[in-house]
């Protein structure tokens, strides 16, 4: 008896472990990352970055983020499947004073190949149990206005805060509109549980 496609899908999302990338560990996985960041960005996804990128690019972009992994000012997370890196997802905590319980979520992304697999979702569960763990209840990311990214989180739960016109542009000017999105999580004991491994 075949797998239908959405069990088919369920069984890969269970083999995917996502994973908490800490400054020491970021060159076990450097080479995969700049792939993968480069694949996303020139395929249309430019996750503040202006297309086309190259290695190179990528690489330095990965290597400038030690000092805020080391400081906790950033937290970096990977989705892996038998050693290769599928995505990734970075939490951004508030260090202000009046905002003990918000965080960010950056530059969320999964390889083109894996997409609609349950990647997107492990990295997002795992976001949301990290920034639990950190105290962190409120959760606000940015995406371009009416593309599959904006529909996803908002299958996951985010509700639109606002639109700024024009917040970014394209490699010919082109201006794109972005959303600024939000979540309040549930901090239930019930809600806490791990999705992601240290």
């Amino acid at each position: 008896m075949m797998l239908s496609e959405q069990d088919a899908i369920v069984d890969y999302a269970q083999d995917v472990s996502v994973r908490v990338i800490a400054a020491p560990e970021l060159v076990q996985v450097l080479n995969d990352l700049t792939e993968r960041l480069v694949e996303t960005v020139n395929d249309g996804s430019p996750l503040g970055f202006m297309p086309p990128i190259d290695s190179d690019m990528a690489r330095d972009y990965w290597i400038s983020m030690l000092p805020e992994l080391r400081s906790g000012k950033r937290v970096l997370l990977v989705a892996m499947s038998e050693g290769i890196v599928l995505g990734s997802a970075q939490l951004v905590p508030s260090h202000r004073g009046n905002s003990p319980h918000r965080a960010e979520v950056e530059k969320v992304f999964v390889n083109r190949a894996v997409r609609k697999m349950g990647v997107g979702s492990a990295l997002m569960n795992a976001i949301e149990s990290l920034a639990l763990h950190y105290g962190r209840t409120l959760l606000l990311l940015n995406t371009r206005q009416d593309q599959p990214a904006h529909g996803w989180y908002r299958s996951l739960g985010y509700s639109d805060a606002g639109v700024v016109p024009g917040w970014t542009i394209g490699p010919n000017g082109e201006q794109y509109d972005h959303v600024t999105m939000y979540k309040h999580l549930d901090s239930s004991p019930r809600a806490r549980g791990s999705e992601f491994t240290r």
